[in-house]
């Protein structure tokens, strides 16, 4: 609340600087038109307390893990404050890449080889100058997975790992096959379902610092494929705990979603050409067991992922691909603690699927906040609300986590 007042103030201030300074004349100087635009004002405000800032839901389905984000990870329970010109989730979703700042963080590369012959890249910020970890063997590790066509560069990343800077952890970004200008090896690309690829690279990262506490986290895709292993590897895993955002639980209504006409004009169609950008830059190493030219031509994800991605991955149709793709029916199988936080108005993901199946899993569902959005403050260029429950929940897990095994 202290939050939003500072910023209504500040709204407060600058409207009546502009009406000063700028109005002078006519309608507006008489003192007629401020005083619309006060009550306008002073009734929006009350409209955005009453209606758009809220506390997230928190389910559960243990009690002991509801008690421990209480504790620990108090933002979860705060009232979530959306920037106030800009909380409708289209507004959201568009905005956050411009608007948000990109720290600088120096990343050192490295290139690990796959079962098949392939490569994947791997961008290390080691923390080396960590002073709450100088021993880097017990420093914590946190892998970090973007989204569909992500990689160590975007903002959302490049602000979790600013933020916890301070934490003193160590992050690995895990760049999917050939998005993150290395060369394909092999005529193999990625999706949510195939697993293989994030198990080679948690088991090298695990292999390099096995005394120390090993964390991850996945947004949008990276969250689905990070859900949809610790679903099928149980409690065998040497991840610590794991946090999700704005993970699209049911494939087949996330696709439905995106193919309503605004959502179809404002996403699906550019992310459908990120995704033809991606393949077309490897086109010679799949000519032989897919027809490139009818890739091209898709016009919608769903199409894309009919064309080349079920085929890549052997799937007799679309539907058994997007069955398997789909995180929900794996909840149950998760064995360690997860946080996954979605807004209700994500269109990406429009249906959200209970916790309550697990006692290991929480969901942290806000109203507002978009597809990986969560603005917050007059002029959001800083953290996210997302940013701030990765930073406590990540910073709860390593130093109180074991709490939980004596709850």
């Amino acid at each position: 609340m202290q939050r939003l007042a500072m910023d209504l103030r500040m709204l407060s201030r600058e409207l009546s600087h502009y009406l000063e300074h700028q109005v002078r004349v006519g309608f507006f100087g008489s003192g007629v038109g401020f005083s619309l635009i006060l009550g306008f004002s002073v009734a929006y405000a009350c409209y955005y307390l009453s209606s758009i800032a809220k506390k997230p839901q928190l389910v559960t389905g243990g009690e002991s893990f509801s008690r421990f984000l209480q504790d620990h990870c108090p933002v979860v329970t705060e009232t979530y404050y959306p920037t106030v010109w800009c909380w409708e989730s289209r507004g959201q979703t568009l905005l956050r890449p411009f608007i948000t700042s990109k720290p600088l963080v120096q990343y050192r590369n490295e290139l690990i080889k796959t079962a098949d012959g392939g490569q994947i890249s791997l961008d290390w910020f080691d923390n080396d100058n960590s002073k709450r970890y100088m021993d880097a063997s017990t420093r914590p590790t946190v892998l970090l997975l973007p989204g569909l066509t992500g990689t160590s560069k975007e903002s959302y990343i490049l602000h979790m790992i600013h933020l916890s800077e301070e934490l003193g952890y160590r992050y690995v970004v895990f760049n999917n096959r050939g998005v993150a200008g290395e060369n394909l090896l092999t005529p193999r690309t990625y999706c949510c379902s195939n697993t293989e690829d994030l198990e080679t690279v948690i088991h090298h990262v695990h292999s390099l610092y096995p005394s120390a506490p090993f964390l991850a986290a996945g947004v949008s895709m990276g969250g689905m494929l990070l859900l949809n292993y610790l679903g099928k590897i149980g409690p065998k895993t040497p991840l610590k705990a794991a946090a999700t955002f704005s993970v699209g639980w049911n494939t087949f209504a996330c696709t439905e979603s995106l193919e309503k006409p605004l959502n179809w004009l404002l996403f699906n169609y550019y992310l459908t050409t990120c995704l033809q950008s991606s393949v077309n830059k490897h086109r010679h190493m799949f000519v032989k067991q897919i027809d490139m030219d009818h890739v091209m031509k898709a016009k919608s994800i769903r199409e894309f992922d009919k064309r080349f991605t079920s085929v890549m991955f052997g799937y007799r149709t679309i539907d058994d691909y997007y069955t398997d793709a789909s995180p929900n029916h794996r909840l149950k199988s998760v064995g360690i603690p997860v946080l996954c936080l979605n807004s209700v108005d994500d269109v990406f993901s429009p249906s959200h699927e209970t916790a309550k199946q697990n006692p290991n899993v929480a969901l942290v569902l806000t109203s507002y906040g978009g597809h990986i959005g969560f603005l917050e403050g007059i002029w959001p260029r800083q953290s996210t609300y997302m940013d701030r429950v990765f930073k406590q929940f990540v910073q709860a897990m390593i130093e109180h986590g074991h709490e939980l095994s004596s709850m």
